[in-house]
């Protein structure tokens, strides 16, 4: 049996048998298992009143430890997304009441982000069915070994990348 990457692959191999597209079937590959991933994940978070990205400030900031405060451009860089839609995504949840936005008392040119104790608790809720819900996606799909090769082989080509950990303890 075949993906649907493997029907464009063969199209263009019989359109332009002279390009190697195993690139285009790595990169195919990834975006349509992100795709499959995001539609199932969103289907936790809609459960919540959440969209993805929501969900991933308020993690990010319950992640960050006590106090769970950030400043907005550190939550728009851990996300890649714009200032402006950061703006956008902290307002929806502040109007949730799921985080609060105050001016730092040591530089109050500076915006501090905080997880509320409502914020916190429904974090803390929805990642138990959301970590369930991705071992249940990978599971029916790949062994814990493979789950394991994937993930190494992931990591090595984001690390390749650039894509570093802040806290790479290697170099020290």
């Amino acid at each position: 049996m075949a993906d649907r990457v493997s029907d464009f692959l063969a199209q263009w191999a019989r359109e332009r048998p002279d390009l190697d597209t195993t690139p285009m079937g790595v990169i195919g590959r990834l975006s349509r298992v992100e795709e499959i991933a995001s539609r199932t994940l969103q289907t936790t978070f809609r459960g919540y009143g959440l969209h993805r990205g929501e969900f991933d400030t308020l993690a990010t900031l319950r992640r960050s430890g006590k106090p769970f405060t950030l400043t907005p451009g550190e939550l728009a860089a851990s996300s890649m997304i714009t200032g402006a839609a950061m703006t956008n995504r902290l307002q929806r949840l502040e109007d949730k009441g799921l985080l609060e936005r105050t001016m730092d008392p040591s530089n109050r040119r500076r915006v501090l982000v905080r997880l509320t104790d409502a914020g916190r608790e429904l974090v803390d809720e929805i990642v138990v069915p959301h970590v369930r819900a991705e071992q249940e996606l990978l599971d029916a799909r790949l062994t814990r070994a493979e789950q394991t090769q994937l993930a190494e082989l992931l990591a090595r080509f984001l690390e390749n990348s650039g894509d570093v950990s802040a806290h790479d303890t290697s170099t020290e």
